[in-house]
Order: C-alpha cells, then sequence, then structure tokens
C-alpha cells in the first residue's frame, strides 16, 4: 500500500522504517521525503536539506496544531538548516533538532511514544 489521498495520510503515526529513497508507516509505504505532524503525514518533494524554506517551515507550524519540537531529518548528514528558519521555529515557541535522518526518525519515534508534540520534516535517504 502506499500513501494516499495526494500524497497524505491523516492522524499521528511512528515511522516502521526508513530507506532505500522513502519510509514506512501505518502500514504503507511511501518513496520521497515526509513531513509529519500530529494532524498526518505528507508527502513533500524535497530531495535535500538545502531545499527546506521559509514556506516549508510554515506549513509545518499552520498544519500541526501547535508543535514542542521540530525534527528536521537532513539525509545521509547532518547539515545545518538556515538561521533565519530556526529563527522562526524560534519565534512560534517551537524547539528544532537537526539530525541526519536515521537520528531523526528514532528520536521522532521516542518523542510520539512519550506523548510529546513533535513534528518532523525528515529527507528520504
Amino acid at each position: 500500500m502506499t500513501v494516499r489521498d495526494g500524497g497524505y495520510v491523516p492522524g499521528r503515526h511512528r515511522i516502521d522504517d526508513y530507506g532505500r529513497g522513502g519510509f514506512r508507516f501505518a502500514d504503507m509505504s511511501h518513496k520521497g521525503s515526509i513531513l509529519a505532524l500530529p494532524s498526518g503525514v505528507r508527502a513533500v518533494p524535497l530531495s535535500s536539506a538545502a531545499e527546506i524554506d521559509e514556506a516549508m517551515i510554515d506549513r509545518a507550524l499552520s498544519e500541526s496544531g501547535g508543535l514542542d519540537v521540530f525534527v528536521v531529518g537532513t539525509g545521509q548528514e547532518l547539515l545545518p538548516i538556515a538561521n533565519a528558519l530556526r529563527v522562526r521555529l524560534r519565534a512560534a515557541g517551537v524547539g528544532c533538532e537537526t539530525m541526519a535522518t536515521g537520528a531523526a526518525v528514532r528520536t521522532y519515534n521516542m518523542l510520539i511514544d512519550e506523548s510529546r508534540r513533535v513534528g518532523a520534516l525528515l529527507i528520504a535517504v
């Protein structure tokens, strides 16, 4: 089964697996990057951390229903996101953790298990 409804699956979901260019969650699979929020998981057209922009951060903030932490998985390697994006998240009262995608998936799942208000932008590896 694959992500449906225009690349959106409603609800909060743990990431069951990652790699081979995509992710598994909610008994489905998706090739490509995802934005995982308490409101649902959405396909996003990003292939690198350099493509993350203010519009993507604004989308995460507006669709999330409120976050404490936003985890960014930047691909195979840890890469910084633009300082302006961190400032935007901080101004909204959201902490930001940036790491390689594998570590980001593990961190996101741990925070989900703790019932934290967490979102994640995960670049496919």
